[in-house]
């Protein structure tokens, strides 16, 4: 059985839904990071970087959201081609995500909606290129259905981050290709299950709504 420890954010996404994707058994240990849980000597010693999400398989610890999927992904021979070519296409999205989408939303989202101090050089900045990122994956989706020859990790990890979009700020218009791929995707039965791991996330649009959320975006951030 595969120990799970998240929480609902678009890295804690990326592990559950491809928990699903493979129909791995799985137990859910939710991490409560507004209590700073990911803080606790009990988790920094299944990740010491203090972050979700992590996974336990076997007694064997998995940390960062890339590394399970990749270690998920070789377990079951499943979401990533065995031969070299085929593996190296699904980890170039793969890091592509992990270095360009994620880091440059996950700084949109702080400066856009959690810092109450905004910076409109800050926010323009990451706005600016998650929006060239999504242009990149809009461009490789021109032909195909998915980033690579089949549905793998490299889709799932991407689409964990691009489907909140409008939380960034980023919007959507003129790209077609993406758009058919995000409802593609959330036309998966798994990664519907997977996105409600370990419980909904509702992130409001309405200026009041957004701005509770950020309220608590700001406390984790500041642990």
């Amino acid at each position: 059985m595969i120990a799970l420890y998240t929480a609902s954010t678009p890295n804690g996404w990326k592990a559950s839904c491809c928990l699903e994707e493979l129909a791995l058994p799985y137990d859910v240990h939710e991490i409560d990071l507004r209590a700073n849980q990911q803080k606790t000597p009990e988790f920094l010693a299944i990740n010491p970087n203090g972050r979700i999400p992590a996974i336990v398989h076997d007694g064997f610890a998995v940390f960062e959201s890339g590394a399970i999927l990749v270690y998920l992904a070789e377990l079951t021979g499943r979401l990533m081609p065995t031969d070299i070519r085929g593996r190296s296409e699904v980890m170039q999205w793969l890091m592509f995500q992990m270095g360009g989408v994620g880091p440059m939303m996950g700084q949109a989202n702080v400066f856009f909606r959690a810092m109450e101090k905004k910076i409109p050089e800050a926010i323009s900045r990451y706005q600016n290129e998650s929006r060239r990122l999504f242009e990149v994956l809009n461009g490789r989706l021109t032909d195909r259905e998915y980033l690579t020859r089949d549905f793998s990790i490299a889709d799932i990890a991407n689409w964990c981050w691009v489907r909140i979009h409008f939380w960034s700020g980023v919007p959507l218009d003129g790209l077609g290709h993406l758009q058919r791929w995000i409802a593609t995707m959330e036309a998966r039965p798994a990664c519907q299950r997977g996105i409600v791991v370990p419980k909904p996330l509702i992130l409001p649009v309405d200026p009041a709504g957004a701005e509770k959320v950020s309220e608590t975006s700001r406390a984790i951030l500041q642990r």
